[in-house]
């Protein structure tokens, strides 16, 4: 979700205002952790070290990201250039993609079985694709925008900008709970793209440096993950549009991987304790 650039077309700015170190080998870098904030308060802060950096497309507005059988899958917005594409992880090659219809903006994926399921930010238009072909299965409705989208294998998991995650029944479509997110006590506003990680929730806030880690059960945030300075490469047209947005996660090899809006690198990462609980 996203205020839009200038060379790739103006999108007007939401109304309440606000909706990037290139990885040389294996060498390992740290990278510092921003001063607390109320939320905060008594989480820890995990910095990332830098495994592997591979190929991604610079003008992919990034928007939702999963690894499947080695292949890394994206979703990209913008009116008139959303889409879905298959990519070797290794070079950054698309191999297959499809557009959607040029008057929606493409929101976040997620895989279920042999369907791709994605959301469109305004539309209220959910769509499942054939993973094999890309080609349209059926399309869903939904309340609300649509943000990001993962699943935990029994139920699709959906933000929508709010500090609310849907969970949602990945045949009928159906919501059937919400989780609500806090941090110290306090709601987590921007969540943004979505991983299953290992029994938790990973989300990109949107428009910050951060990715919360969240307990599915109580939405609470049980600390912070902090990618400040992970791109120093920025993109001089983005407007500051080049956020980090894009979260992926490799189940059977336990390899995590972050890139963002505009980024021409996408990153596999260890997270590193970079504090113990703030007071």
């Amino acid at each position: 979700m996203r205020t839009i650039l200038s060379p790739m077309g103006r999108r007007a700015l939401m109304s309440w205002a606000g909706k990037g170190l290139l990885a040389v080998g294996a060498l390992a870098l740290h990278l510092q952790a921003p001063a607390a904030t109320a939320a905060d308060a008594g989480l820890p802060v995990y910095t990332v070290r830098v495994v592997k950096a591979y190929p991604h497309d610079r003008g992919a507005f990034t928007e939702g990201l999963f690894f499947k059988d080695g292949f890394m899958w994206e979703s990209t917005g913008l009116k008139g250039r959303s889409g879905i594409r298959k990519v070797k992880l290794e070079t950054g090659e698309v191999v297959m993609d499809t557009s959607l219809p040029a008057e929606v903006f493409g929101e976040g994926i997620t895989n279920w079985g042999d369907r791709v399921i994605g959301l469109t930010w305004t539309d209220q238009i959910g769509y499942v694709l054939d993973i094999n072909t890309l080609k349209l299965w059926r399309k869903f409705s939904y309340a609300g925008e649509g943000w990001g989208l993962t699943q935990n294998g029994k139920e699709l998991i959906m933000s929508d900008g709010t500090p609310e995650l849907r969970f949602i029944d990945p045949v009928s479509f159906k919501e059937t709970r919400r989780v609500r997110v806090t941090a110290g006590g306090k709601p987590v506003e921007k969540l943004n793209e979505l991983e299953w990680v290992e029994g938790e929730v990973l989300a990109n806030i949107w428009q910050t440096d951060r990715i919360a880690r969240i307990d599915p059960a109580s939405g609470k945030v049980t600390g912070w993950i902090d990618l400040t300075g992970l791109m120093t490469e920025r993109n001089p047209d983005a407007q500051g549009e080049d956020v980090p947005n894009g979260i992926a996660y490799d189940a059977k090899a336990k390899r995590l991987f972050v890139t963002g809006k505009l980024w021409p690198k996408l990153f596999e990462v260890q997270l590193v304790k970079a504090a113990g609980p703030r007071r």
